[in-house]
């Protein structure tokens, strides 16, 4: 009998350690597998674990170590705590902390000023690249006024190599950019809608990347202060897009004085067919698009999805789809567009786009569920 108790003493004294570790709970809501950042806020988790900068994060059952990123928003310092991570359908997720020194992973999200190509600003991760045009390009015979949405098929990163080669209209193996923005929104940029009139704005004057990877970007496009319809219109857009994912989170910041609230639009081009492939889902305030094949391109998926508010969708204008909201001036506004290409292998059907559309919205709506036990 002593001895099972030794026994029984020194298992328990192995396992009771184990059983103390603080850890990560993550649950995931929904009925489907995802894959997703999670955040912390840093001073948090710091307490929390009685970790400073350096650390590892794993997986407790399996001992995976899963990549992290320190978001510090601008700052200089640690804001949150990102981390990249596979939950299953309706399933639970327990991580655990060490104060080990982290491996070193290639970044899979970038995004920079590109003043070799007319004040181009492009960002990407490992399965979507996009671009906003800057001041240079204003007026030209190249003008163009919403966002760009180059296809790629390729999870390295492309916009350094793009630029440089200056051949990315033809796709050489990775991809190409073949979409074409024109006088519209583009790929779901905004733009003032006073009595019932697009009204665009000049292109960003100024940038501020605010995290680069490796696993979200993060910066600030800022407007030119301008008069439209008796208002003084000031306005930011910051814009973060994670690794793996499809879409971007847009942050809308708009002041215009006198008024306490601005109209504006969001909008997709259309490509002229007469029967286009689209869903508008009104509950969710969602918009996906099924481009038809260009040039022998293949097909662009295009989406729009906004999260809150009133939103009234106008699908009868020539040149795009546009979702109409109001804005409160001085309170952020907050959206997502993305785009996905059929040669990339991951969505290929209209149908499959409109799944993922909605899957997105929802995922949106019920975030994964995280706590620090």
């Amino acid at each position: 009998m002593k001895k099972l108790l030794v026994i029984a003493c020194l298992i328990g004294g192995s396992i009771s350690p184990l059983l103390a570790q603080k850890t990560i709970h993550v649950q995931n809501p929904l009925d489907e597998n995802r894959i997703e950042l999670i955040e912390i806020p840093f001073a948090k988790f710091s307490r929390h674990f009685g970790v400073d900068t350096i650390f590892t994060v794993k997986d407790k059952t399996t001992g995976t170590t899963y990549i992290h990123q320190l978001e510090k928003l601008g700052t200089g310092v640690p804001q949150n705590v990102l981390i990249q991570v596979p939950v299953t359908a309706n399933g639970k997720l327990q991580l655990v902390v060490t104060a080990d020194k982290p491996e070193v992973y290639p970044s899979k999200a970038f995004a920079r000023y590109v003043p070799e190509r007319k004040d181009d600003f492009a960002w990407e991760n490992d399965v979507v690249a996009f671009r906003a045009y800057g001041k240079a390009l204003e007026g030209t015979s190249e003008d163009a006024q919403g966002f760009d949405f180059w296809s790629k098929r390729t999870n390295d990163l492309v916009v350094n190599k793009w630029y440089k080669t200056d051949d990315y209209h033809r796709d050489h193996g990775e991809g190409l950019d073949y979409y074409s923005v024109g006088q519209t929104l583009g790929m779901g940029d905004m733009a003032l809608y006073f009595d019932n009139q697009i009204t665009y704005t000049k292109h960003y004057r100024q940038y501020e990347v605010l995290d680069n990877g490796p696993l979200r970007t993060t910066f600030k496009l800022i407007f030119e202060q301008q008069d439209f319809a008796g208002q003084t219109i000031s306005l930011s857009k910051t814009i973060s897009l994670d690794a793996g994912q499809q879409f971007n989170k847009v942050v809308v910041e708009l002041n215009g004085q006198p008024s306490k609230t601005t109209p504006i639009v969001i909008g997709l081009v259309k490509r002229g067919e007469s029967n286009p492939q689209y869903d508008y889902d009104h509950s969710d305030s969602s918009l996906a698009y099924w481009e038809p094949n260009i040039q022998n391109h293949g097909h662009t998926g295009t989406a729009v999805i906004i999260p809150r508010g009133k939103v009234t969708f106008i699908p009868n204008d020539v040149k795009q789809f546009l979702l109409h909201t109001t804005l409160v001036n001085g309170k952020p506004f907050t959206y997502y567009n993305g785009a996905t290409w059929d040669r990339a292998g991951k969505i290929t059907s209209a149908d499959a786009w409109e799944d993922f559309v909605e899957d997105k919205a929802e995922q949106i709506k019920k975030p994964l569920k995280v706590k620090l036990k």
